[in-house]
């Protein structure tokens, strides 16, 4: 492509793209399309020779769209917004065509430079202390932009741990030493401790695990916020213990329900434990620059860090962080490096952004924040956060006049969340006929026990006449779900594994959403990844040591359960695979009279030291942790897995059992088999059945 058709298919694709964008309402929400439509649809191997562009771009329509979930369509609800604008697309347009990378002020001055202004910009807009300013001279603090919100939080977690690492050495005087400090250092690690509510994102989970520090989750109170005198209790806990409390992740917006933590209360207790206080405000920070909503940030004086997302609310496009901390040498520290390529005749006069951040590259950002804010000014971004805010109060309207909806938690800014009175199943239904119908998405979240929908408004193209017909064809779905409930199943208090799985469109997948709203307690130094089938099958083995001996079993419906679930091909995600082995052996060991995975007691801590479990390949926090802790269930209390009771030995699954049935089913021409290779072969993973060796037709 040279210079006269790169004019050309810009200016074409401009053309279509803001087609796409004004007309957007009218694509369905969620692509109808199964994994592995794609691979019908593209060749196996690279070309050899070079394709005209015109075949790449009719590609978009035909290979590309048909898969695409409309993220910017007034009727998708689900997540929080991910918005962008014109402005926002043309400075990037410029960014890449420059594309510089500026790990240094050096390496791009103008990027630095506009990055520091643009973040006092920002800092100012949402009435931030003055210590987070570039421009205050008596203050080491500032900003930056990081690519998420979740990275925004690893920085804060690993800059809190050293800061807590050094003040140990210091008083330990060991520094100057090498053999000391080194093994003092060491030890001083496996002792840290952090924590958050258990409302909080599940970033502040990842940022524990990769980070190896524990981190405990405060129960939250009736409001979903941080209960202080919660966390004043397993701080003191965990000092009798020997640990060192050192960071705490406090959340202004949760994702299940937009809960703000008291900062005003959470502060205080920080600087008196001389702990580092970081704030993740994602979702909600974009709404403080409206005055009226900064009630909510009170107390941010306490703080060392504070981040949130442009990228959401404030219409500049994924992606675009805004952190700023209070003392930015506790980056440096983290985060230096100064070998001889990197260095210039500034370095040490002017910032490189390369030691405020995990990665040493950098992408022109600011160049987009800068744009929007000045396309839009302080008073139109103001009016886009209040209409959003607006349109979400007239929908919580819509909900309260139906009886049979109730709304289990204050809305706050734009996220309304909603559930059918009654049982759990009949939420989780009605979510997922309404997405399976592709015209309008939404996703669950567990609060309190209770599966509820979250509904948001996400798009600026938002209009009332968008959320009266989202809002008809929520209420027309509710009725069709409530027909067809047969008259006592609305006692059911569980929802299984298996009757997931009858709508074809999602599978499970809906139940891995939200998942860190449930409590749970993480042990930072362990963590695995399994394959789809290495947890069910060491389960099958260990369920046969267990020699259990039950009468009245439903060992043959287990089997089958299990066994389905296996060969089905789907993915399941780490905490759903652990969850069922979780219940699974817990309920069998209950049955056996040993005690269960969740029982606190020493007893167990027995059991699980000695193997007579899991064996190390699937370990849990429950078995690593010095203390017994609790392993968090899946989305929501309402969903379970299927129980063991009454399983004997003579009942339990093996592995010879799953290949037989394989084999058995192989050689049947049944449609039920044909799917099950069929879709061993989507997944790219062979051309035969992985349980029996059939060879599976290519499709």
């Amino acid at each position: 492509m040279d210079s006269e058709e790169y004019r050309k298919w810009g200016k074409r694709i401009v053309d279509e793209m803001s087609t796409y964008i004004t007309n957007i309402r009218e694509r369905r929400v969620l692509p109808d399309v199964k994994p592995g439509y794609m691979r019908a649809l593209v060749p196996d191997h690279a070309p050899e020779d070079p394709e005209p562009f015109t075949n790449l771009y009719s590609d978009l329509e035909d290979v590309i769209m048909p898969g695409m979930m409309h993220w910017q369509s007034p009727h998708n609800h689900a997540y929080f917004p991910a918005l962008h604008s014109y402005p926002s697309l043309l400075a990037d347009m410029v960014a890449n065509a420059i594309n510089c990378i500026g790990f240094t002020w050096a390496s791009s001055p103008a990027a630095t430079e506009l990055e520091m202004i643009v973040m006092d910009w920002l800092a100012k807009m949402i009435d931030l202390p003055e210590h987070f300013l570039h421009s205050n001279k008596e203050s080491h603090g500032g900003g930056v932009i990081q690519t998420t919100a979740s990275e925004a939080t690893f920085v804060s977690v690993l800059a809190a741990r050293t800061e807590a690492i050094g003040k140990v050495l210091v008083e330990l005087g060991v520094i100057g030493d090498q053999a000391r400090e080194e093994q003092a250092r060491y030890d001083t690690f496996s002792r840290l401790v952090a924590y958050c509510s258990n409302q909080a994102h599940s970033s502040v989970e990842k940022a524990g695990l990769i980070g190896f520090v524990r981190l405990r989750l405060v129960d939250s109170d009736e409001n979903l916020s941080m209960r202080p005198d919660e966390l004043v209790r397993l701080i003191e806990e965990d000092r009798k213990e020997g640990y060192i409390p050192f960071y705490v992740c406090a959340t202004l917006g949760t994702t299940g329900s937009c809960s703000f933590d008291n900062l005003e209360e959470i502060g205080p207790i920080c600087k008196e434990n001389d702990m580092w206080l970081h704030v993740d405000a994602a979702y909600a920070g974009a709404a403080f620059i409206c005055p009226e909503f900064r009630t909510f940030m009170r107390g941010i004086e306490w703080t060392h860090s504070i981040a949130f997302n442009p990228s959401k609310w404030l219409m500049v496009h994924f992606d675009c962080t805004a952190m700023w901390v209070k003392d930015s040498q506790a980056l440096h520290r983290s985060f230096n490096v100064d070998p001889i390529y990197l260095q210039h005749e500034n370095t040490g006069l002017a910032i490189d952004f390369m030691h405020w951040q995990v990665g040493l590259s950098k992408r022109f950002r600011a160049l987009k924040l800068w744009w929007v804010i000045r396309s839009f000014g302080v008073k139109g971004l103001q009016k886009h956060i209040r209409e959003s805010v607006r349109l979400a109060a007239k929908f919580e309207a819509f909900v309260r006049s139906d009886p049979r909806f109730e709304i289990p938690a204050v809305r706050h800014l734009g996220l309304v969340v909603f559930r059918l009175k009654g049982e759990n199943e009949l939420t989780e239904k009605l979510l997922k006929k309404m997405n399976s119908e592709g015209k309008v998405h939404c996703v669950p979240a567990s609060l309190k026990g209770k599966y509820v929908i979250r509904f948001t408004v996400t798009s600026q193209y938002t209009t009332v006449e968008d959320l009266t017909r989202d809002w008809s064809i929520i209420r027309t779905t509710a009725s069709e779900i409530l027909s067809q409930t047969p008259a006592g199943e609305e006692h059911r208090t569980r929802v299984f594994l298996k009757d997931t799985r009858k709508n074809p469109d999602f599978g499970t997948s809906l139940l891995l959403a939200n998942s860190p709203m449930s409590p749970k307690i993480v042990n930072g130094s362990f963590a695995a990844i399994f394959d789809n089938s290495d947890v069910l099958f060491e389960f099958a083995k260990k369920l046969q040591q267990l020699k259990l001996d039950v009468q009245d079993s439903p060992g043959k419906a287990m089997r089958r359960r299990i066994k389905g679930m296996l060969m089905a091909g789907k993915q399941y995600s780490l905490d759903s695979r652990m969850d069922l082995v979780t219940t699974l052996v817990s309920s069998a060991k209950t049955a056996n009279g040993m005690p269960t995975m969740r029982e606190n007691s020493m007893e167990a801590q027995e059991y699980y030291e000695r193997g007579e479990m899991l064996d190390s390949a699937v370990q849990t926090d429950d078995m690593c942790s010095p203390r017994s802790r609790r392993r968090s269930k899946s989305v929501d209390d309402g969903i379970s897995v299927p129980d063991l009771k009454g399983v004997t030995l003579d009942d339990s699954i093996n592995e010879a059992d799953l290949e037989e049935e394989c084999s058995s089913s192989s050689s049947s021409s049944s449609p039920e088999a044909e799917t099950r290779h069929s879709t061993r072969q989507m997944n790219g993973r062979s051309n035969s059945c992985h349980q029996c060796g059939a060879t599976i037709p290519t499709m």
